[in-house]
């Protein structure tokens, strides 16, 4: 499990508003980029909608979404495109990882947000951000990383309850514009041989169960069978037991039964939302008596198992059903993400494989209401992000070579 839960008491962190730092960083940024995450290019297309906005006065947010560990960085060309820097909501354990990795992160404008619980400071500070109207606020409504990138995963409300927030307040200051969202579709292309870069992560993967070597095998094949084994591991361990059947089936089955499970232990109802909301949920109800020390050790190693269970849960909740088709053409991503998803459910080791070709698509600007329509079931911004960055990404993903 990577270290995404912090066990000590949640300190905000403000944003950092310096102008000296964006532009050091942004001289470095390509190389970065090129080295960290394997992103070598970078194309943006129609930012002209966003300086549309800045320049009619009005708050900017930004709502992209979220399948990398580079998207964050990958946005920094944007800001270069557009002539503004921006704020950004991060999750807190983004600020715990290294001192100059939480410095560096404060420096360039973001700021903190507690996952486990209601963070009113960060609700204020990026609703303050949208009223003060200086810099676009980067917020990603996903809430967690996809890992998959032509997909969304359902997405949070807060992000239309901070723009609506910030749009009442600057209702009353005469002058100013209102508040917009701007939908940032984020995909990318991979540019590099596919067998000579997936055959030796596959080989590894498959000498750790003690397989033979299947170099004969179709790229394909070989997936679902290391799919059907890594999902038995977490059968046999959460269920006691494998079970058989269709692989989408039984991975939405323990799914289901590892958090029915936890939650009637934490006395918490199916709230119908989707895995990361009712992982979030969990994750409030488990981690306060850690962090006040108040438990035994016992029950401490007890919450880290249950804590470990929701992690899991999450990460293979991030398997879209039928994303690799067993038969037919292929998108060449899609059998990269998977690799790349195996490769840190088994290993709990990132590693991005490249070169990447990056595309940022600017959606076109929403309007944001100061009221909610009473009556109606969905929120119409929410609706309107992401029907916005699910046609932008059918779009770029059309783009796509298939194999």
């Amino acid at each position: 499990m990577q270290n995404v839960i912090i066990e000590e008491p949640y300190q905000f962190v403000t944003p950092g508003r310096s102008k000296w730092w964006p532009r050091l960083v942004g001289l470095l940024l390509n190389r970065y980029l090129r080295q960290k995450f394997a992103v070598h290019s970078v194309e943006c297309r129609e930012v002209e909608r966003i300086r549309a906005s800045l320049a009619s006065g009005h708050g900017v947010l930004m709502a992209p979404n979220h399948c990398r560990l580079s998207d964050p960085m990958v946005l920094g060309v944007l800001n270069r495109y557009m002539g503004r820097d921006t704020h950004a909501m991060a999750s807190w354990h983004v600020f715990k990882q290294d001192w100059f990795s939480s410095f560096l992160t404060r420096k360039l404008g973001a700021f903190s947000v507690y996952r486990e619980g209601v963070d009113r400071q960060a609700i204020n500070t990026a609703v303050d951000i949208l009223v003060e109207g200086n810099r676009p606020l980067v917020v990603f409504a996903e809430g967690a990383i996809s890992r998959h990138n032509d997909q969304l995963m359902p997405m949070m409300d807060g992000t239309s309850f901070i723009a609506r927030t910030a749009a009442k307040r600057r209702e009353k200051i005469e002058g100013s514009g209102g508040v917009v969202v701007h939908p940032i579709a984020i995909r990318y292309f991979f540019r590099g041989d596919l067998q000579a870069t997936v055959t030796p992560v596959l080989d590894e993967i498959e000498s750790h169960f003690s397989w033979y070597p299947q170099p004969d095998k179709p790229i394909v094949q070989r997936l679902r069978r290391i799919g059907q084994a890594l999902l038995s591991l977490k059968e046999v361990e959460y269920l006691g037991a494998a079970r058989v059947g269709e692989f989408e089936e039984r991975l939405e089955s323990l799914i289901t039964d590892v958090l029915v499970k936890l939650e009637r232990q934490w006395n918490l109802k199916d709230s119908g939302e989707a895995v990361v909301a009712r992982v979030k949920n969990l994750r409030s109800a488990i981690l306060p008596d850690m962090i006040k020390n108040n438990i035994s050790t016992e029950e401490r190693q007890e919450r880290w198992r249950q804590l470990a269970a929701c992690y899991y849960v999450q990460q293979i909740s991030h398997y879209p059903p039928h994303y690799v088709r067993r038969e037919g053409p292929n998108i060449i991503e899609h059998i990269l993400e998977t690799v790349e998803r195996f490769e840190e459910d088994f290993t709990d080791h990132a590693t991005t494989h490249g070169p990447l070709h990056a595309v940022i698509q600017v959606g076109e600007a929403i309007p944001v209401s100061s009221k909610r329509v009473r009556g109606k079931d969905s929120d119409p911004v929410m609706d309107g992000i992401r029907a916005q960055l699910t046609k932008m990404l059918a779009k770029l993903s059309a783009e796509a070579t298939k194999v």
